[in-house]
C-alpha cells in the first residue's frame, strides 16, 4: 500500500515543452561523426517567459569525438551511436536525445557502452533506481551496462581512477536522469552488449515521433550527493514546473508520531478497531498523534464477489467507487442504536480526536476514486461520466515482475472518469472530507494512469491533467499542504502495528510521550561507501544510513545479509545466515558535517553508541571497526566537539535514551560575559548526555538546579529531564 516510485514525478512534473535548438559553432563540432550531433543550447520558450543560456560547452570540455562522450577526460559512454544527440546545457551537464527515420509512440535508442575496466580512468560501478512492479521502485548495483534493469528511472556512475582503493576525494560521478520529451517518457535499461539503451514511450500509439532531443539529462561531478542535488535544482529551474523539498511547505502531521490502518485491518478497518489500536498507543506512553485511515472506509461495490460465493483471489481490486461518502461502518444507516456504527464520519473524527488527543487524520483514496475506479451506473457517481477501460502495461512493466493488483485491474476494468470531470470530482470528495474533519488525504495507485492513457492524449498528458487538478484541490480544501502521495512518498513516522501488539521497547526510543518524533533534517541516505554495493546478497557489505540534525549528525548501521534477495537475482535460501559482518564507521560517513560545525570547532567529534552507552572522541576522519551479527544494528550520534571561553570543550548528544538522541537538541550557546556558562535548548523528558572535557561545577534544568554525572573516563556529562517535560534549557557552569 506504501510502495515507492519517482515515475509520476518525472511524468507530471518535468515536462519539456518544444525546444529550438541552435547548431554549435565550436571547434569540436569537428570531431562528430557524419551524422552525429552535438548541439548547443539555444532560447526557449517555457509558458510565456522566454529564457536564453549560453552553452558552457567550451569551458566545460564536454567532448563526443570518435564514439566517445567524456566531461573533463572523464569518459561517460564509449561506441555512441551516430543518430544519437548531446545537447549540452550547464558547465557539466547535457540533455541526450536521438533521432531515427520512423515515427511511433514507443522506441528504444543504444547511447552507448558502460563496461567494467573498459574506461581510461580506471573502473566503473552503478547504482540505478529501477521499477521492479508498476508501484515500486528498488536498487540494483552493478559495473557493466548488462547490470541496467529495465525501467530505470535514476543511474549514477562513479568513475574511479586507478586501483579500486583510491580515496572518494578522486572519484568522479556522472547521474543519468530520464525525464519527459514533449509528450514522452523515458526510461533507461542495458543490454547483453554493454550498452546502455534509452526508452520512450506515449503511451498512444496515436502520440508519436522519430525525434527526441531531450530525453535524458546527464550532469557530471566529484560529490554524489550535491551532484543529485544540483541536478535536480538545475531541472527544476529549467522547467518550472516542480519545486524541490527545500522550497515546499512540509505538513504538521511530519513531526509526529502516526498510525495506519492498513497492516492492521486491511479493508476490515472499522471504528471500534481503530480505537483499539489508539488506546493501546496511549496506554503505552506512546500515544499516536497522526492517523491514517487507510483502505476499507469508502462506500464501495464490488460485482466480481458475491455472498456465499468462493473468494477469487484478486477481485478485491474490482471494487468500483459508488459514492463520495463513507460507508456503512463509519456512518450509521436506520437505527443507530442497533446497526453500532457512528452517526457519521465526523462525528467518529470529532470523538478519537478528542478522546485520544489527535492532530490530524488522514483518509486513503485511490487517484481515480478507488482500485476499480467509479461505478458507471451508480447515482452518486455518475455524475463524473464514467468509462470502463482496460488498463495495458507497457513492456518494460511486464518485462519484470508481475503484481496480481493490475493483473486483475487488467482483468476487471477500470471506471474512468472523464478528464473533464476531473476536478468536480477531486473538490466534491476534499470539500466533503473537509466538512467531515478530515486534515488531509494519502492517495494511492496513482501510475494506473500510464496503463490507461491510450486515446487519452498519453500518459504524459494524462498524468498532467490528473496531477494538477489533484493539487489544485488539495490547495483549495485543506491546509499545511496536506497530501501523502502513496507510490511516490516518503513513510517517515508512520509505523504499521496491530491494537495489543505493539513493542513498547521499540516505540519508547522513537516517540516522545506527547506524541512528536525526533525528526532529522533530511531523508535518510545510504554513507557514500554504501552507494554502489548490495547490503543485502553480497556476503560482504554492511548498510550504514546518515542524517543531520540541528547541531549534529547520525548515522545507522545494519547487518541485512541473507536475510532476504532482489527480484530477478538467485538466492540459495538453504544458505547459513549466521554469520557476523564487521564494517568501519567514520564521521566523515556523515555528508554536509560542516553545516553543524561552525563556529570554533576542534576538528574532533564526540560520538555515542547507543546500545552500550559509550562515549568516544575521534577526529573527523577517524574511523573504529564494528561487528554486527545478522539483523543486528547500531545507532551512533555525532557531534562536533566546540570550543568556548579557550578553555571549554563542549559537544551535545541529546537524549540518550532515544535512537536519534541528537534530534532532540535544538541549539547551544555560550552567551553571558565571563563564558563560563553553555546553554542548551531542546524538547523531551529523558536522559541528556553530552561531552565535556571539564567536569561542570553545577546544572540547572529549566532553573532547576540538578544533580548530575561525570564520567572521567570518557568525559560523559548526564542530567535526568523529568518525563513530562516538553521543552527544556539545560544550564552547565563552570
Amino acid at each position: 500500500m506504501a510502495a515507492t516510485s519517482t515515475t509520476h514525478l518525472f511524468q507530471t512534473r518535468m515536462f519539456f515543452p518544444p525546444t529550438t535548438i541552435a547548431p554549435l559553432t565550436s571547434p569540436f563540432s569537428t570531431f562528430l561523426g557524419p551524422h552525429q550531433r552535438l548541439l548547443s543550447k539555444g532560447c526557449r520558450r517555457i509558458g510565456q517567459r522566454r529564457r536564453c543560456r549560453h552553452s558552457m560547452f567550451v569551458n566545460a570540455k564536454l567532448l563526443l569525438k570518435d564514439g566517445t562522450l567524456s566531461v573533463n577526460g572523464k569518459d561517460a559512454l564509449k561506441g555512441v551511436p551516430e543518430n544519437v544527440v548531446v545537447t549540452p546545457f550547464t558547465g557539466s551537464s547535457a540533455f541526450i536525445g536521438a533521432t531515427c527515420a520512423d515515427a511511433s509512440s514507443r522506441l528504444v535508442f543504444k547511447l552507448g557502452v558502460i563496461q567494467y575496466a573498459f574506461f581510461s580512468v580506471g573502473d566503473v560501478r552503478l547504482l540505478c533506481l529501477y521499477r521492479f512492479k508498476i508501484w515500486w521502485m528498488i536498487p540494483r548495483v552493478g559495473n557493466s551496462g548488462r547490470d541496467i534493469p529495465i525501467e530505470t528511472q535514476m543511474l549514477l556512475m562513479e568513475a574511479r581512477e586507478g586501483n579500486s582503493q583510491s580515496s572518494k576525494e578522486h572519484n568522479s560521478y556522472f547521474i543519468f536522469l530520464p525525464v519527459l520529451d514533449g509528450e514522452f517518457r523515458s526510461s533507461l535499461q542495458g543490454n547483453s552488449s554493454n550498452e546502455l539503451e534509452l526508452c520512450v514511450e506515449s503511451g498512444d500509439p496515436e502520440v508519436v515521433t522519430s525525434q527526441f532531443l531531450n530525453a535524458v539529462f546527464m550532469n557530471y561531478g566529484g560529490h554524489p550527493f550535491d551532484l543529485v542535488k544540483e541536478s535536480m535544482k538545475v531541472l527544476s529551474e529549467h522547467t518550472g514546473t516542480f519545486s524541490l523539498r527545500e522550497t515546499k511547505q512540509m505538513p504538521g502531521m511530519l513531526d509526529c508520531f502516526g498510525w495506519c490502518t492498513w497492516d492492521a485491518f486491511y479493508h476490515s478497518v472499522n471504528p471500534q478497531g481503530i480505537k483499539d489500536g489508539l488506546g493501546s498507543l496511549s496506554e503505552g506512553g506512546t500515544p499516536a498523534k497522526f492517523l491514517i485511515i487507510d483502505d476499507g472506509w469508502q462506500d464501495t461495490v464490488n460485482e466480481f464477489q458475491k455472498d456465499g460465493e468462493p473468494f477469487i483471489e484478486g477481485s478485491q481490486f474490482g471494487g468500483r467507487l459508488i459514492s463520495i461518502k463513507e460507508n456503512s461502518k463509519f456512518r450509521a444507516v436506520g437505527d443507530v442504536t442497533e446497526s453500532g456504527a457512528p452517526v457519521s464520519l465526523k462525528d467518529f473524527v470529532s470523538e478519537i480526536k478528542s478522546s485520544f488527543g489527535l492532530k490530524y487524520v488522514y483518509v486513503w483514496h485511490a487517484l481515480l476514486g478507488y482500485w476499480g475506479g467509479l461505478d458507471p451506473n451508480a447515482s452518486g457517481t455518475k455524475k463524473y461520466d464514467p468509462k470502463l477501460r482496460y488498463p495495458v502495461q507497457s513492456p518494460g512493466n511486464l518485462a519484470n515482475t508481475r503484481d496480481l493488483s493490475i493483473d486483475a485491474m487488467e482483468k476487471y476494468g477500470i471506471g474512468v472518469m472523464d478528464p473533464a470531470k476531473i476536478s468536480e470530482f477531486y473538490d466534491d470528495l476534499h470539500s466533503y472530507l473537509v466538512s467531515q474533519n478530515i486534515d488531509g488525504v494519502k492517495v494511492d495507485v496513482q501510475n494506473i494512469l500510464e496503463t490507461i492513457s491510450s486515446g487519452l492524449g498519453g500518459r504524459v498528458l494524462l498524468t498532467r491533467r490528473f496531477q494538477q487538478e489533484l493539487e489544485k484541490s488539495i490547495s483549495t480544501n485543506f491546509q499545511d499542504n496536506s497530501i501523502i502521495c502513496c507510490m511516490a512518498h516518503n513513510t517517515d513516522s508512520t509505523y504499521h502495528d496491530k491494537p495489543g501488539q505493539h513493542d513498547f521497547n521499540v516505540l519508547k526510543k522513537l516517540v516522545l510521550p506527547d506524541g512528536s518524533v525526533l525528526r532529522a533534517r533530511y531523508p535518510g541516505r545510504p554513507s557514500r561507501d554504501c552507494l554502489f554495493i548490495d547490503p543485502v546478497m553480497d556476503k560482504k557489505s554492511l548498510l550504514k544510513i546518515w542524517n543531520l540534525n540541528k547541531c549534529g549528525g547520525v548515522v545507522g548501521i545494519f547487518n541485512c545479509q541473507g536475510t532476504g534477495s532482489w527480484p530477478g537475482l538467485e538466492s540459495n535460501a538453504e544458505e547459513d545466515i549466521t554469520f557476523e559482518l564487521s564494517g568501519k564507521v567514520s564521521p566523515s560517513d556523515i555528508e554536509y558535517f560542516e553545516e553543524v560545525s561552525t563556529g570554533p570547532w576542534t576538528q574532533d567529534c564526540a560520538v555515542f553508541r547507543f546500545n552500550t552507552g559509550s562515549l568516544t572522541r575521534l577526529s573527523k576522519e577517524e574511523s573504529f571497526d564494528i561487528t554486527l551479527k545478522v539483523l543486528q544494528c547500531e545507532v551512533f550520534t555525532v557531534s562536533p566537539i566546540m570550543v568556548y571561553n579557550q578553555t571549554i570543550q563542549f559537544a551535545p548528544i541529546g537524549l540518550t535514551n532515544m535512537y536519534n538522541s541528537g534530534g532532540a537538541v535544538e541549539a547551544v550557546d555560550s552567551s553571558d560575559s565571563s563564558g563560563s556558562k553553555i546553554h542548551i535548548t531542546g524538547r523531551g523528558g529523558g536522559d541528556f548526555g553530552a561531552y565535556s572535557n571539564l567536569k561542570p561545577k553545577s546544572c540547572y534544568v529549566n532553573s532547576e538546579d540538578l544533580e548530575f554525572q561525570f564520567r572521567e573516563e570518557d568525559n560523559f556529562f548526564g542530567v535526568t529531564i523529568r518525563a513530562k517535560t516538553s521543552s527544556w534549557e539545560i544550564t552547565i557552569c563552570y
